[in-house]
C-alpha cells in the first residue's frame, strides 16, 4: 500500500514540475520581443524518498528557475541616440525613483519632462558627471552616481581651460634687442613670428589672443600673449593692457626640440587660466609654421542633439558646432550575475549570493562597451521554446497517466478487501 501511495506523490510532483517548466516557457514566449530580456530555464532536481535505504521506493522531483542573465542578445540599430545596448558583460545602473539601485540590460531610454532618461519599465538611468567618472571599477563608485538629466531648455557656454599650440620657429631668425621685445609693449616692439588663438571666457565670449615669438639669442626665444581686443587703433603695439603671459623658450642645439617647461599658463580676461601645451614646439631650419592650434571651451549655444560614445560619454552637440561633455554613463556587474534576483520590469537586484555591485566606466574592469542608437533583443529563441513546450506537455501527460495507474491499482486493492 505504501508503494502505491508513493506513486501518487511522485506523479503529482512530476506534474507540478512540468507545470513550472511550462510556466517558464510561457514567460519566455511572452517576452520574446522584450528589450534586454534573458530567457528563463527550468532546472530539475531529484527528490529521494526516505534515507535512501534498501526499503525506499519512489521519490520525486523539484524545480528551480534560472535566467540566462549573462547571455548576449542580438543587437538591432534603431537610430535614436538614447537607445542603448551593451556589447559584452555588465548592466546599466538604474533607479526606481525611491533610491533603490538596480541593474538592467533594457536600454530603451527616453527623456521625460524633467530630462531624466527613463526606460520603458519606468527605471531611471544613472551615471557619473563628466568630471568624476572613475578610471577603474570599484564598489565605492556607486555612491558617486547620479540620475542623468538631459537639459535641452538652456544655452551652454564653457570657459577655455586647456589647449595645444605647437609651431616651428625658424632657427635662422634675427635676434631682437631686449629693448624691442614684444614683452616691452612699446610702439617699437619687434617680433620674429606671430599667430592667433581663439579662447572663451566664462560667458562664452570669444577672446582672441595675439601670440608673438621673438628670438632673443642662440636657441632662446620669448613667447608673449596679448588680448587682441587691447591692440592699438592701428593694430598691434602698444596694447592697452599688459601681456597676459610671457614665457622664455629654450631649444636643444642638437635636435631643435623644446627644453623649457610646458604647459604655459595664460589667464583669460573674464575667464579661467588656460594651460597651453607647447611641448611640440621646435626650432628647426625651416620657416615659421603652426602645426597645431586647439583650445577647449565654446561660445553660447543650444543643444541640437545628444551624442553617446562607446566609452559611455554623453556629450551635448550644440548648434554652433561645439561639443560639451555632460555625463559618463557607467556600467556595473557582480561576482555571480546568475544569482541576481529578478524583479518586474526586466531588472535585477544584488543579494548575498550574487555579491555586491561594482561599477565603473565602460571598457574597464571586464565591463563591456556601450552602443548608441542600438537595442539588445531578447535572448529567447521561439523554435527552441516551442520544442521544449511539446516535451514538457508530453511529460506532464505521462505523469498524469502514472497517477491514473496508481488510482486503478488502489481501486483493485480496495476491492480485494
Amino acid at each position: 500500500m505504501s508503494t502505491t501511495f508513493g506513486l501518487f506523490n511522485t506523479s503529482v510532483m512530476g506534474m507540478a514540475a512540468q507545470s513550472d517548466a511550462l510556466a517558464n516557457i510561457s514567460e519566455n514566449i511572452a517576452n520574446s520581443s522584450t528589450v534586454g530580456y534573458k530567457e528563463s530555464s527550468t532546472q530539475f532536481l531529484t527528490v529521494l524518498n526516505g534515507f535512501q535505504n534498501s526499503e525506499a521506493f519512489g521519490g520525486g522531483v523539484e524545480t528551480r528557475s534560472r535566467y540566462n542573465i549573462q547571455g548576449q542578445g542580438a543587437l538591432q540599430h534603431t537610430g535614436a541616440a538614447t537607445d542603448l545596448a551593451i556589447k559584452g558583460a555588465g548592466f546599466f545602473v538604474v533607479s526606481d525613483g525611491s533610491g533603490a539601485t538596480l541593474l538592467t540590460r533594457a536600454g530603451s531610454f527616453v527623456a521625460d519632462a524633467q530630462g531624466r532618461l527613463v526606460n520603458a519599465a519606468g527605471y531611471y538611468l544613472m551615471g557619473f558627471s563628466a568630471a568624476s567618472a572613475p578610471s577603474s571599477t570599484t564598489s565605492n563608485a556607486l555612491s558617486s552616481m547620479q540620475l542623468i538629466k538631459v537639459r535641452t531648455d538652456k544655452l551652454f557656454a564653457s570657459a577655455s581651460t586647456a589647449g595645444t599650440l605647437s609651431a616651428n620657429l625658424p632657427a635662422g631668425a634675427t635676434i631682437i634687442a631686449a629693448a624691442n621685445l614684444p614683452s616691452t609693449n612699446s610702439a617699437t616692439a619687434q617680433y620674429s613670428a606671430k599667430t592667433s588663438l581663439t579662447t572663451y571666457d566664462n560667458l562664452g565670449n570669444a577672446v582672441k589672443l595675439d601670440v608673438y615669438y621673438a628670438k632673443t639669442g642662440p636657441n632662446t626665444w620669448e613667447m608673449t600673449a596679448y588680448n587682441s581686443a587691447d591692440a592699438s587703433a592701428s593694430g598691434g603695439f602698444p596694447y592697452a593692457s599688459a601681456a597676459l603671459s610671457t614665457q622664455t623658450l629654450t631649444f636643444s642645439a642638437a635636435n631643435g626640440g623644446l627644453t623649457s617647461s610646458s604647459p604655459v599658463s595664460i589667464a583669460i580676461p573674464g575667464g579661467a587660466t588656460v594651460a597651453l601645451d607647447i611641448s611640440n614646439t621646435t626650432q628647426l631650419g625651416a620657416g615659421f609654421s603652426v602645426n597645431n592650434a586647439n583650445v577647449n571651451g565654446n561660445s553660447a549655444g543650444a543643444i541640437s542633439q545628444i551624442q553617446i560614445g562607446s566609452d559611455g560619454g554623453l556629450n551635448y552637440l550644440l548648434d554652433n558646432g561645439q561639443s560639451i561633455p555632460a555625463f559618463k554613463i557607467g556600467l556595473a556587474n557582480v561576482a555571480s550575475p546568475t544569482n541576481l534576483t529578478s524583479i518586474n520590469g526586466d531588472v535585477f537586484a544584488a543579494n548575498t549570493d550574487s555579491g555586491q555591485i561594482y561599477a565603473g566606466s565602460p571598457g574597464t574592469g571586464g565591463l563591456g562597451t556601450i552602443l548608441s542608437q542600438t537595442l539588445e533583443s531578447s535572448t529567447v529563441d521561439l523554435a527552441t521554446e516551442l520544442s521544449s513546450m511539446i516535451i514538457s506537455q508530453r511529460a506532464f501527460t505521462a505523469n498524469s497517466q502514472v497517477f491514473q495507474v496508481a488510482s486503478d491499482v488502489l481501486q483493485v486493492l480496495n476491492n480485494l478487501k
